[in-house]
This record gives C-alpha cells, structure tokens and sequence, in this order.
C-alpha cells in the first residue's frame, strides 16, 4: 500500500467507499450518492490505487469486499460520523427528527439491553439507530476519541486520559455445566479443579478474576478451550462435560434452553463491578446525554436482576 499523506487525501473518497461497501454496487452508490457510474467507479480506482488493494471485487449480483477493506470499514465508520458530528450545527437534539447513528460497545451478554434499548427507540426516536460492537483492546481509546458514544465496561480497567463514567453495577459469577454433569454430585473447590472447562476468550485470561481468586485459593484451572463470545458457551456445555465460571448475568438467556444447571462458585470470588463510560470532553452533548438518560435505567435494572 502506498504511503498516505492526509494533506492530499481525498476525504469525499471514504464518503463513497462507505456507500459502496453499504450497498455492493456501483449503480445503486450512484443512485444513492446523485452521483454517474462513472464517477463512482473512478472514486473506486483512486481508492484502490490509493490503499493498494482492490477493496471490493466482483461476485455474484453484489461485489464482494475484500480482508482489507472489512478492516477499513470498520475503522472508516466511526471516524466519518466523528467528523459528521464536528461539522453538524450545534444545537439541540431532537430525537423524534434525529437520524444519528449511535455506537454502543458492550459484551455480547447484553444483547438484551440492546433489544430493550431498540425497542424503547421505536416509539421515541423512530429513525435513530444503534451499532452495536464488540469490546476489544483499545475500546477505551476508542471512547477517549469519541469513535464510540457509550461503552459497558470492567470498572477495574484503567481509564486513559478523556474518559469518565459512572458505576452501573456488579456482576456475580456463577459454575455453570449440563444438568446431571457429574462434578454437581460432588461440589467442592477440588470438583472445580479436577474437570476441564470453557472460557470466553477477554483478555489475558491469565490474570481473569477468576484465575487470580482461583490462584488465591490454591486452585489451578484445566482449560479445555476458549470460545470468542459468551453465546457460544451454552451449545458446547450442553454437549460436554465441561465447566464455566462466568457472570450469571452472562448464561441468563440461555441456561434453560440448553438444558443446564449452575452452583455457586466454590471459592471466594469478588463481584465484578461494571462502569457505563464515554468520552468527557462530550459530557454535555444533547445527543450522549439523550442516550446515557435512557440507556442507564435498562443497564442497572440488567445488573440488579443478577
């Protein structure tokens, strides 16, 4: 890829990539843009020549993005609607007109709150949307520079420079297997030890709540494999006999559809408290602070249900 110099960068080039990534063809961009096919298919070069990659190739009745360009997309977005957001006029926020795109970081645990939050949009603000992500690494960062609007988080990270936020709530954890698994005959912290278990990849599991307290207790965990998503834990206990230790808050959803049972943790194990954050220097934007008033009753009524 040839070396980018934003003082010559065509910034109307993102416009067009994140409508042609929307809608996987160069007519219906043109439609969209009120631009020719023509215009948009040099726009598309450029972008090519630019990031050295052909970015969206052809494949079927859609064009089909390439490993380069899902990972400019997902970087693109957010900085184009933090731009958006500079250049709008600075006035109220009306959510019954507003078309704003709101970014939430939370676990994958939660997609309750989101269908509540989704829900509770429908009747309020008709044509305002959310984009749910995952948490990763740098989310906090991402929350400092304004990339995303509200995130749910350990209380416990540390919090770069330009993030604030407030206590949403603890999580207790829970042991969690297939109904009748064997180590619920016997419970106690050597079971725990002795069975295999399944862990959701956050992190360096090497120093997870769970592995410092297990650690304390003179525990050792056998680790039989790491999933990527809370989702994915209930089908796999349901068809092994393995344990998890997790957040009860985390396998509400899915416990008795999966056919599963849980004990408490046999070890002392701390709640784990959550922090609902944004960026500080927006503390006062109509848009957040819209958005925070109606998220925070879902997220603690989420936590103290737990």
């Amino acid at each position: 890829m040839n070396e980018i110099d934003l003082r010559h960068f065509d910034l109307n080039l993102l416009v067009v990539f994140d409508v042609l990534m929307a809608e996987r063809s160069v007519t219906r961009a043109a439609e969209r843009l009120g631009r020719t096919q023509s215009a948009i298919s040099h726009s598309l070069s450029r972008l090519r020549e630019q990031f050295g990659d052909p970015l969206l190739v052809k494949g079927g009745a859609r064009m089909q993005p390439t490993a380069r360009a899902l990972d400019l997309i997902e970087q693109a977005r957010p900085m184009l609607g933090g731009i958006q957001r500079v250049l709008s006029p600075q006035h109220g926020f009306n959510p019954e007109t507003s078309t704003r795109v709101f970014r939430l970081a939370a676990p994958d645990f939660m997609l309750t709150l989101f269908a509540d939050l989704l829900s509770r949009f429908r009747a309020e603000a008709p044509s305002v949307a959310i984009e749910w992500t995952a948490p990763r690494e740098p989310t906090l960062l991402d929350v400092a520079e304004g990339l995303i609007d509200l995130a749910i988080v350990p209380a416990a990270l540390r919090w770069p420079a330009g993030v604030t936020g407030e206590s949403v709530g603890v999580l207790a954890w829970r042991c969690f297997a297939r109904r009748e698994h064997p180590a619920f005959r016997d419970w106690r912290a050597a079971t725990w030890a002795r069975w295999p278990h399944l862990v959701v990849r956050v992190g360096d599991s090497l120093t997870s709540p769970v592995n410092v307290a297990a650690s304390a207790a003179g525990l050792t965990r056998t680790i039989a494999g790491w999933v990527p998503n809370f989702s994915s834990v209930a089908p796999i206990l349901a068809r092994a006999d393995l344990l998890a230790t997790l957040p009860a808050l985390a396998m509400n959803e899915t416990v008795h559809t999966f056919g599963l049972d849980s004990r408490e943790v046999p070890f002392p194990l701390p709640p784990l408290p959550h922090a609902l954050v944004w960026c500080s220097g927006r503390s006062r934007e109509p848009g957040l602070t819209w958005l925070r008033d109606h998220l925070r009753p879902i997220v603690k009524s989420k936590f103290a249900s737990m």
